[in-house]
């Protein structure tokens, strides 16, 4: 049998606003109103908070993005092995010799020659190797084909989806930032008119009758 790539068999995940179940950040439209929340006395640790959930994100893009990787180089793989499988089953029948390449180390290729065959080897993964007939080793790459573009698909769709969390939650942070800033100068401007009311208050009173 001639050894080709299978790729990775993935089930399709189920749909939703995230395939990987990525929790929405909370889009905040009166800050007021949210900071007056009991878990949000502190505007110091609502911010932490956030960047703590704006990390997660983070962390769960680099994540996809190696996931993406991998689905983008094994996607070729697989349509170059289901097109050798196709024309295997095109000449099977015939005495024509496929005249080929294989890779035999980095940059080195040899010449190969295939008689006809009705048997293929394909590479599962985890240094796994099985023998299939043409007929099921075109139904598993073709399966595996479409699986691995539908989970291409669906890695592009949560990395949009990681961005718009990511951008809301930083911009959420900005506004709490900003609205403790302008808290704080209220505070600091009402104190001191407080006490240069006092101040005003303690003075003689020098009118006569």
């Amino acid at each position: 049998g001639v050894n080709i790539m299978a790729g990775d068999s993935e089930k399709p995940l189920d749909e939703s606003k995230s395939y990987m179940g990525i929790p929405e950040a909370q889009f905040v439209e009166d800050v007021d109103t949210f900071m007056k929340k009991e878990d949000n006395a502190n505007a110091q640790d609502v911010i932490k908070r956030l960047d703590e959930q704006l990390n997660k994100y983070k962390f769960m893009e680099v994540h996809l993005q190696a996931r993406r990787k991998k689905l983008k180089s094994q996607i070729p793989d697989i349509k170059s092995s289901l097109q050798i499988v196709k024309e295997m089953k095109t000449r099977k029948d015939t005495a024509e010799v496929i005249e080929t390449r294989f890779l035999l180390s980095d940059q080195v290729y040899m010449k190969a020659s295939i008689p006809p065959t009705d048997r293929v080897c394909l590479w599962l993964g985890a240094n796994v190797m099985l023998e299939y007939g043409l007929e099921d080793a075109e139904g598993l790459l073709s399966k595996n084909l479409g699986n691995a573009t539908k989970n291409l698909t669906q890695v592009e769709h949560d990395l949009d989806f990681l961005r718009n969390q990511c951008t809301t939650t930083e911009v959420t942070m900005a506004r709490i930032y900003n609205w403790d800033v302008k808290r704080r100068r209220a505070e600091k401007a009402a104190a001191e008119d407080k006490s240069k009311g006092r101040g005003r208050g303690k003075g003689k009173d020098y009118s006569f009758e």
